[in-house]
């Protein structure tokens, strides 16, 4: 017989991950697995018992290749010849660096309300501070989980 959990039961933790020279993608699979609560043995797809995730030093994440001036992320506004562009390198351009993580976490999540209520479990920060410390959150060394994890200058 399976075990669900009631709303009651579920417990969220917090973790902490520093994405200084994380790569993107690796960085947003192990963000999006523990947002869903893949990394439970209560997984269940229909409920939303994931953990938080704060991520610190946004400013410092890099993309493998030359992603970061060729990858295009598009959206389009729904009129004709509406559609827009825009790559990795002017959103940092723009001050807007934790953009390009949350795209990458949001697209690893499957779509619907479920999806855009996980997604309120990411907390990014630029730098080393956060207001979450009270938490007391668990950090992630993204680099021991895999070496290809981290860019090594």
């Amino acid at each position: 017989m399976t075990k669900f959990l009631k709303k009651s039961e579920i417990e969220n933790s917090w973790y902490e991950i520093d994405a200084k020279n994380a790569v993107v993608g690796r960085l947003a699979t192990v963000i999006s697995k523990i947002i869903r609560g893949k990394n439970k043995n209560t997984y269940t797809p229909h409920m939303d018992h994931g953990d938080f995730v704060v991520v610190k030093n946004i400013e410092k994440i890099k993309f493998t290749g030359n992603k970061f001036q060729n990858k295009k992320y598009y959206k389009h506004t729904g009129y004709p010849g509406g559609i827009k562009e825009i790559t990795p390198q002017k959103l940092k351009e723009k001050n807007k660096p934790s953009e390009i993580l949350k795209l990458a976490v949001k697209r690893m999540l499957p779509g619907g309300p479920l999806a855009k209520k996980q997604l309120t479990k990411l907390k990014i920060y630029s730098g080393d501070k956060h207001p979450h410390s009270s938490q007391n959150p668990v950090i992630i060394e993204i680099e021991k989980l895999n070496k290809k994890n981290v860019i090594r200058n």
